[in-house]
């Protein structure tokens, strides 16, 4: 029976192994898996090597006091694929811990597979002369990826983004506002603040000075990541505006489509709001040291994905020294006063959305069959 062993290491990760699971199962049933993952992979039939949560850590200072326990846990994953002798090996995002078991099991022949392009073409281009070997075939979620890594004779094929079966536009808001006994006529706001600890801290007391300033009677609402569930808690109990906190995913969509407007952190979320056809301001206020490395390294115009894809400002960005409660309230303002303003940004999404479509199917599918393609080249197994 064919083996594929799957590396994830955060949560988002988990979300996309399990669709990859379901996907090639679909396909070929009789597939056996093995790996690291969460609760969304275990619910496909993998037993984790040990808990995800070991690997899910972000920032230097989360990983500094546990750099031993990482290294081990790099140990016993060689360790465990080397005894195992999967037909692929699957990593998922990740690219601290991935990446290094991928250098590491480079010896032992198998095919090996990364999904999620480390994103090199933003900043630190450089780093892409140490990807030679570490991979048979990178599954890329954005459009213009395939290209740069051709450039750098880096075999890649764009599966399309997982954001097309996130479910973010199939919300029900009127659900949504009787739950809360919120008036049809109000606005709703979707504040999001993101799911990393540092950029919580850095952004919440911005975020409820910014509700302070907005017309009364704006409902706001903020989607809690787990993993920063009681830091929100804890940084949203001073707001003058007291908000609706959310903590489960279906909530979440009935919360987007309730909304007349998002203010939110840069990342992912900026793709489920699109999707949604919520019109957005973003934000992000990070450690200026950092920032100014990240600006001094940078090969990008933008910092959200939509103007990214788009190659033009379609959404407001007001980062660091422009993400202040004064600009923040302006700029959402005229979305959440201006119907027209905020339909023109929600047609601008159109585009941008589609070019996330792969050739054919999902990308669930088209991962799948990118994964199945390397299999058809491996000699079958002595039973």
């Amino acid at each position: 029976m064919t083996l594929i062993y799957l590396i994830a290491g955060e949560q988002s990760g988990d979300i996309l192994g399990a669709r990859l699971m379901r996907a090639i199962s679909a396909v070929k049933p009789d597939t056996n898996f093995a790996g690291i993952g969460g609760t969304a992979m275990a619910a496909q039939g993998l037993t984790s090597l040990f808990p995800m949560r070991d690997l899910a850590l972000m920032g230097l200072l989360e990983v500094l006091p546990r750099l031993r326990q990482l290294r081990g846990r790099i140990r016993q994953t060689i360790v465990d694929i080397e005894t195992r002798r999967p037909d692929v090996v699957v990593t998922i995002d990740s690219p601290g811990f991935s990446l290094r078991i991928l250098r590491a099991i480079a010896p032992l022949g198998l095919k090996r597979v990364h999904y999620v392009a480390p994103q090199v073409w933003a900043w630190r281009e450089g780093r892409v002369k140490h990807f030679p070997g570490l991979w048979d075939k990178l599954l890329c979620l954005l459009p213009f990826e395939p290209a740069f890594f051709a450039r750098h004779n880096l075999p890649a094929v764009f599966t399309g983004h997982p954001v097309l079966e996130s479910g973010a536009g199939s919300g029900d808001g009127a659900r949504f506002r009787a739950r809360h006994d919120i008036p049809p006529n109000a606005l709703v706001l979707t504040v999001m603040p993101g799911s990393r600890r540092a950029e919580v801290s850095r952004l919440l007391p911005i975020l409820g000075a910014t509700l302070a300033r907005l017309p009364a009677g704006v409902v706001p609402v903020v989607p809690i990541a787990p993993t920063v569930a009681e830091a929100v808690r804890a940084g949203t109990a001073g707001w003058t505006v007291k908000p609706i906190l959310v903590t489960d995913e279906a909530e979440k969509f009935d919360a987007f489509a309730a909304s007349n407007a998002a203010l939110t952190k840069s990342g992912t979320s900026t793709l489920e709001l699109a999707v949604a056809g919520v019109p957005m301001v973003v934000t992000y206020r990070g450690n200026p040291v950092t920032i100014w490395l990240v600006r001094r390294m940078a090969k990008v115009k933008y910092a959200c994905l939509l103007n990214l894809l788009a190659d033009a400002p379609i959404v407001p960005e007001l980062l660091q020294d422009d993400a202040t409660p004064e600009k923040l309230a302006r700029a959402l303002n005229a979305l959440l006063t201006d119907p027209a303003a905020a339909a023109a940004q929600v047609a601008a999404f159109r585009p941008v959305l589609d070019s996330l479509h792969p050739a054919h199917g999902i990308p669930s599918e088209a991962a799948a069959a990118a994964v199945l393609a390397l299999l058809s080249s491996i000699p079958e197994r002595s039973p």
